[in-house]
């Protein structure tokens, strides 16, 4: 009766700690989606700023960042997988295999996490210096391959009301203007299909786009901090709840049946 009762209590705390492991799997699951989504977007949206902004760049910080979070993103997946089998079939093999990967993805995501913070000034500072690339190059005829990035400074310009990178004084580095008087339509109200207009400027928009962008750039950034930590929190849990499981369903099995 004693070793009965003893079974049931394991049997209980084993399908207490698998309903968990399930759970949190799933919230591993997502946020690991969440990654791969992130990392596809960065790849292949042409409608995004700073995706397109760094596609005809020299340094292109964007495929390798996009790299590592579908490299994330996809191993998260797997992994998440091999919780799902082992927890539900409480095989044991499968279990100590997702708990070795938990603990390589773990530590990836800690280096990611670093090099976030270390890295991060570099390429807001990247980021910066290739907009005033942008402003200088804009209106280029022999430059043509470069209008999609133009096209979305103009969005930028036009939807938040603002004129270059600081300020308006900035388009005059630009060269490719028929007078120095002229500055893009985007700066001004004025809904012309041009690259330039003739107007004075105390009709464009004084204020620069870098506070736009800078607190676009941030929040990207904060979130996929956000995301990062909230996933190494997971896995925190999850791992301890593996490795208990795994103790119990040893011990499951030392009893014999009776």
């Amino acid at each position: 009766f004693k070793t009965e009762n003893r079974r049931m209590k394991i049997r209980d705390k084993i399908l207490i700690q698998k309903f968990y492991i399930i759970v949190f799997n799933g919230i591993f699951l997502a946020l690991g989606l969440m990654l791969l989504i992130f990392g596809v977007w960065l790849l292949f949206d042409r409608s995004d700023f700073f995706s397109v902004l760094f596609s005809s760049s020299k340094n292109q910080p964007v495929p390798y960042i996009s790299c590592i979070l579908l490299g994330i993103g996809s191993a998260i997946t797997f992994t998440s997988v091999l919780g799902f089998l082992g927890s539900v079939l409480e095989i044991k093999r499968l279990l100590v295999t997702y708990m070795s990967f938990q603990i390589l993805v773990f530590v990836t995501q800690m280096a990611i996490l670093v090099l976030i913070f270390v890295k991060k000034e570099e390429v807001h500072n990247q980021w910066n210096n290739r907009i005033d690339e942008v402003i200088s190059e804009y209106g280029n005829e022999s430059l043509a391959e470069q209008e999609p990035v133009w096209n979305i400074l103009n969005a930028v310009q036009h939807k938040m009301e603002c004129c270059g990178r600081y300020n308006v004084t900035q388009w005059a580095r630009n060269k490719n203007k028929e007078n120095s008087t002229q500055i893009p339509c985007s700066c001004t109200k004025s809904s012309l299909k041009k690259w330039f207009c003739d107007v004075s400027r105390d009709s464009a928009y004084s204020m620069g786009c870098e506070e736009h962008l800078s607190t676009w750039f941030e929040n990207n950034v904060l979130i996929l901090t956000a995301v990062i930590i909230s996933l190494l929190i997971t896995q925190i849990l999850l791992i301890t709840l593996t490795g208990q499981l795994l103790r119990n369903i040893r011990k499951n099995n030392i009893w014999p049946n009776e």
